[in-house]
């Protein structure tokens, strides 16, 4: 059995850019190997390509499973001379579909060498005995790597052979800002980690019962921020990603409460203070506090203080600001007060985000 250790740089893939790679190979049914730290996305992604490609998706995890699993069970026929195997749970739903389907093989670097065995067959030739795949079942799977204390003993070589590509999946700011933003993470959160962009992902050194910083952790403290209560947030903060980045997000979030309000701004654009330029946290939250809370009816007004900002030479923060309030309202962009701001569009492309064609 292969170990699964790391990859060569050249493998390392972003998670927009896994997202482009599965669309084309899903639509060509090659099957493909993901690796990954442990809470990087590699699940989500498959379940997000699935959703945008309209396939269903089946999960299976080779760890829960024993070798009859993709192969059935034995089942004598009538006369007692013979028997077949019956196909049974997940190997059931796929000889069944009829639709275009993922067939999704997560963790299967946990699983024994046995059952990693019995899906050989299914991966190359798409069929074990006398099941045939169905010509709509394409396969993806993912693993971690021997390095992150997942349980991962190795994958067997033909296996990993019959995969037309093997990428490694790293987290990237761009890719999880952007997930942020179109999921309402606080607006607090996504301005810490555009400051602290080496905290997205901390590998683990030890073997302590504690989390850690990895996109999955950062999401889960975003779900849980708006209902902590009082006096318990930063036990609730080093709960989710570690003492460490706990101790830093709260400080960054005393900075936060000192950056001037909407309401500040609303009523007075061209007199409310600016960010200090020697302290990029100021300007980091300022922006994403108005990149959420930003609306076609205060656009204009907000674009007063925003042009202040470029003025004061603080171009590409406001660059992060225009990106994010189009990504939650994706109607700013067809307002007159988008539109007269030339400026904003090529920012926009810029950061790679792709416009509404007004």
């Amino acid at each position: 059995m292969n170990a699964v250790s790391k990859l060569p740089k050249l493998a390392d893939i972003t998670a927009a850019e896994l997202i482009t790679l599965l669309v084309a190979y899903v639509r060509r049914q090659f099957p493909v190997l993901i690796t990954g730290a442990p809470g990087v996305g590699k699940s989500d992604i498959v379940a997000s390509v699935a959703a945008l490609l309209g396939y269903d998706l089946v999960i299976s995890h080779p760890v829960t499973e024993d070798p009859t699993d993709p192969k059935g069970l034995p089942f004598p026929s009538a006369d007692g001379l013979s028997a077949r195997f019956l196909p049974f749970g997940n190997m059931h739903k796929i000889l069944s579909a009829t639709r275009p389907t993922i067939w999704f093989l997560d963790d299967l670097g946990q699983g024994s060498a046995a059952v990693q065995a019995a899906y050989m067959q299914l991966l190359l030739a798409r069929r074990v005995g006398d099941h045939v795949l169905p010509d709509c079942v394409t396969f993806l799977a993912a693993t971690n790597d021997r390095s992150h204390n997942a349980a991962v003993s190795g994958i067997l070589d033909p296996v990993i052979s019959r995969f037309a590509t093997i990428v490694n999946l790293v987290p990237d700011i761009k890719s999880w800002s952007k997930w942020a933003v179109e999921n309402n993470t606080p607006n607090e959160l996504i301005a810490f980690l555009r400051f602290r962009q080496d905290l997205l992902y901390v590998p683990k050194k030890g073997r302590d019962i504690e989390n850690f910083p990895t996109p999955r952790s950062w999401g889960f403290l975003g779900k849980k921020m708006p209902i902590i209560p009082k006096g318990q947030e930063l036990r609730e903060y080093a709960g989710s990603v570690g003492e460490a980045a706990a101790h830093e997000l709260a400080t960054f979030l005393d900075v936060y409460k000192e950056i001037p309000t909407l309401e500040e701004i609303l009523l007075n654009p061209r007199g409310a203070r600016l960010p200090d330029t020697a302290k990029p946290a100021t300007a980091t939250a300022i922006v994403s506090m108005l990149a959420g809370r930003t609306t076609a009816t205060n656009f204009d007004t907000v674009m007063v203080y925003v042009n202040r900002m470029i003025d004061a030479g603080m171009r590409e923060y406001v660059g992060f600001y225009i990106h994010d309030a189009t990504t939650r309202d994706p109607s700013l962009q067809q307002t007159h007060t988008f539109q007269r701001e030339s400026w904003a569009g090529e920012l926009c492309k810029i950061l790679g985000h792709e416009l509404e064609t007004a």
